[in-house]
């Protein structure tokens, strides 16, 4: 465990030398997908997973809601990843900066993960982010100064807040086991996130109320 302000980073096992490398590219051309989706250069819909229904696997059934936490993930990364990028850069404050570059990070990792379980369960994951966030995106990139800090934060906080329960739901009502342990190191990735960009100071109680 590496703590950073008191805040214990959880750490998967990570390959060092071509992995890293490959982990860099692979995480670089998601951002770099999400980004061309804000702009909207893509005309194509990229959804993911579309089936209904229970599907045998060889870790136990797969259900709608399992595969549908694998697309919230994926959809978390593939808008957070860009959010961290530009937060470091746009941020005025050191914490914040500080806090984006771990949270992008950390989302590379847990990328490599969600689609290294997805393609172990045959679930085709999406390639950009959902409507609402490509609409955080643009919001963010109109902001400057202390209002892009603080909606930058609140931002994360909320839809880490929301992915939050769907992990926890799926962990405690699944069948197939290895949804249930992508679900118990994904929920150590969100909880952690929600503490970091708590340690900023910008989330008050007025503004999760």
């Amino acid at each position: 465990m590496r703590k950073s302000y008191g805040v214990a980073v959880p750490r998967l096992p990570f390959r060092v030398g071509l992995g890293r490398l490959l982990l860099a590219v692979t995480a670089a051309a998601a951002v770099a997908a999400a980004l061309v989706a804000v702009l909207g250069q893509t005309g194509v819909p990229a959804d993911g997973e579309t089936r209904s229904g229970s599907t045998r696997t060889r870790w136990g059934p797969l259900d709608p809601a399992d595969r549908t936490l694998l697309t919230k993930v994926r959809q978390a990364g593939l808008w957070e990843m860009p959010a961290g990028q530009q937060a470091q850069q746009r941020a005025s404050r050191p914490r914040v900066r500080e806090v984006a570059d771990m949270i992008m990070e950390q989302h590379m990792r847990l990328d490599e993960d969600v689609r290294a379980t997805a393609q172990r369960l045959g679930v085709i994951l999406p390639t950009e982010p959902n409507a609402d966030q490509r609409g955080w995106l643009k919001e963010l990139s109109g902001k400057v100064g202390d209002d892009y800090d603080r909606t930058f934060v609140l931002r994360l906080r909320a839809a880490h807040g929301k992915v939050f329960g769907v992990i926890a739901q799926v962990r405690a009502s699944t069948r197939n086991t290895e949804i249930r342990a992508f679900s118990e190191r994904a929920m150590r990735f969100v909880n952690t996130h929600m503490t970091l960009l708590e340690s900023t100071g910008l989330v008050t109680r007025s503004a999760l109320s």
